[in-house]
């Protein structure tokens, strides 16, 4: 009869053992959607949960999603973008990261708080033109280049414009000293 229990102890085991690795995976898949969002906080506190179930490897595997959550929350909070040059900046780091969106709100914040600064008129014309907008681009590049006649040449070795390369337009904006020189 002893037998018969420890099998029956066996079988349960193994159900249970199941049963957490299922847990495990999912308080795991939970975590890393948490991590995504930046929730680095409650992130943590179910991959904690994940280290203690049956599977070594997620484990493992939320040990290192352990150590970057403790990592993200023991850095002092970003400001917020309050200036034109805060937004400005966040802007062009959204760029940087290929975020058109987030770029394009923080753009729009600046040149809203600061229409004549060139610099955010040319980051906005760089933007449109890396989201295929050529009208938008050649209008925020023309303003750019009034408010600093210097952005002309920024623009021409700017990769950021390449969509813009054949476009007779953008070459008359650029080069206007070959515009109407024939000799």
């Amino acid at each position: 009869m002893k037998r018969n229990n420890l099998k029956q102890a066996g079988g349960r085991a193994g159900e249970f053992s199941e049963a957490g690795a299922r847990q495990q995976l999912k308080h795991y898949e939970e975590a890393r959607s948490l991590f995504q969002q930046q929730k680095f906080h409650r992130a943590k506190q179910l991959l904690e949960r994940v280290l203690a179930g049956p599977s070594k490897e997620l484990a493992d595997r939320a040990q290192v999603h352990v150590r970057i959550c403790e990592q993200r929350i023991s850095r002092p909070p970003v400001a917020a973008p309050k200036t034109a040059e805060d937004h400005y900046t966040q802007g062009v780091a959204m760029m940087n990261l290929g975020r058109w969106d987030e770029a394009r709100e923080h753009l729009e914040r600046a040149r809203k708080a600061s229409p004549k600064s060139d610099h955010i008129v040319y980051a906005m014309a760089a933007l449109d033109c890396l989201t295929g907008e050529a009208e938008s681009a050649m209008q925020n590049l023309q303003l750019a280049i009034q408010l600093r006649p210097e952005n002309r040449y920024h623009a021409r070795n700017d990769s950021d414009f390449a969509f813009l390369q054949e476009d007779p337009r953008f070459t008359e904006l650029l080069y206007p000293e070959h515009d109407g020189a024939g000799g």
